[in-house]
């Protein structure tokens, strides 16, 4: 007979499990038991009915698709494989989906419409409204006697008492909730009084809160010309509602304190503004009284006559200077011109003819020797304070006598 280890035992049952088409592809229903978050991110948790129990773990990469929250004592569906943990020896369900039960179909509604509604890109971070940062007006659309009114009203109050507050009372569940809902955000569109709007409800089941998934809700989200914050149930419920607002808050409350700034934070702000300001102001004061002390220290500030008669004697100096060089100038500009004068004197016809001089023309042009006019021409002789038109008796050159 052959002996077999532990090991060798559990390395069988698992590879019989694991071979098993039908393990491989089961769904359980039953209720969450001894769930426990491991550091690594794994799950590992208990999955019983009121007969028995089977050990189940979700592994890190499988549970980022959760949209919900496990906790113990909830009706889940758990999609996985069924295998042998080696060590222990002990079966289990490798999960790879879980879903809350008694919601599957709409669980499966929800599914789709998202899809459609990212693939329309409804999503799309860029289509997405700023909130103002001081808003006067603020809409709140909720259930009048649930605790998410008081809650958004204490905190708006005590945060920015500054603003307004229209309150637009909604059925928040329920067969009616959708069609009310989206009348509601549609009236704060048509009224254009607020700044911004608050939408929600406090926690519930995916029923209760199914209103805030509906078609009617989603498209007067995305129609409003106001800014919407999505407020809707507690920090792990997820509504089509809040992919589609231009904020969401995990809270009724946190969306009282993401629409409003904190007046106490405020205030401070403009405390340290104002002590900036005011120590900016008191040293620019300083710097102009060094000024103006530095200028009053002046000889000019402390006897301005002796200032005034000081420029009026430098005054009259540069003037007397300015005289002088003037008429030295002058007397330059005399001597030259007279210099000049004298040379154009030297070089005038005239003068020569002063001396006793004449000049003979023929026809206007001067006659330069005896050899150029004949016996019997008309010539014109000028003197120095005339002329005289004359008729050529006889020419006599040094060699020649006619």
């Amino acid at each position: 007979m052959e002996v077999l280890s532990v090991s060798q035992i559990n390395q069988y049952i698992k590879k019989l499990m694991d071979g098993d088409t039908l393990l491989r592809d089961v769904t359980i229903s039953g209720e969450i038991s001894n769930f426990k978050r491991h550091s690594s991110g794994h799950c590992y948790f208990s999955i019983k009915d009121e007969g028995a129990a089977i050990s189940a773990a979700m592994f890190r990469w499988q549970n980022r698709s959760l949209t919900f929250v496990p906790e113990n004592g909830m009706r889940v569906l758990v999609h996985g494989r069924i295998s042998v943990y080696e060590p222990s020896g002990q079966y289990q369900i490798i999960a790879d989906s879980i879903r809350p039960d008694g919601v599957g179909a709409l669980y499966e509604q929800y599914e789709r419409l998202k899809n459609a509604l990212e693939k329309k890109g409804y999503f799309d971070p860029a289509r997405k409204k700023p909130l103002p940062q001081f808003p006067r007006r603020i809409a709140v659309i909720t259930s009048p006697t649930g605790a998410a009114i008081r809650d958004i009203l204490n905190i708006l109050s005590r945060r920015w008492p500054l603003a307004e507050v229209d309150v637009f009372p909604s059925e928040v569940q329920g067969e009616n909730a959708p069609r009310m809902l989206a009348a509601a955000l549609n009236a704060v569109n048509r009224q254009r009084r607020c700044d911004v709007v608050i939408i929600g409800r406090g926690g519930g089941s995916m029923e209760d809160l199914w209103a805030f998934n509906s078609i009617e809700v989603i498209n007067a989200i995305i129609q409003s010309d106001i800014p919407v914050i999505s407020a809707v149930g507690h920090e792990t419920d997820f509504t089509l509602s809040d992919f589609v607002a231009d904020l969401r808050a995990p809270t009724p409350s946190a969306a009282a304190e993401l629409a409003v700034p904190d007046s106490a934070g405020v205030m401070n702000y403009l405390n340290g503004f104002m002590a900036r300001a005011a120590s900016m102001m008191e040293s620019r004061i300083s710097i102009g009284e060094a000024r103006v002390a530095s200028v009053m220290s002046r000889q000019c500030m402390r006897n301005p006559m002796t200032f005034a008669e000081n420029k009026s004697r430098q005054l009259d100096e540069a003037v007397s200077r300015m005289d002088n060089a003037l008429l030295a100038k002058l007397a330059s500009c005399e001597s030259d011109l007279r210099e000049t004068a004298s040379r154009l004197a030297a070089l005038n016809p005239l003068a020569v003819l002063a001396r006793g001089y004449s000049v003979t023309y023929r026809n206007d042009v001067p006659v330069r020797s005896a050899g150029e006019i004949a016996p019997g021409d008309l010539i014109s002789v000028r003197f120095n304070d005339g002329r005289a038109d004359c008729r050529v008796e006889k020419t006599t050159t040094e060699d020649t006598v006619q």
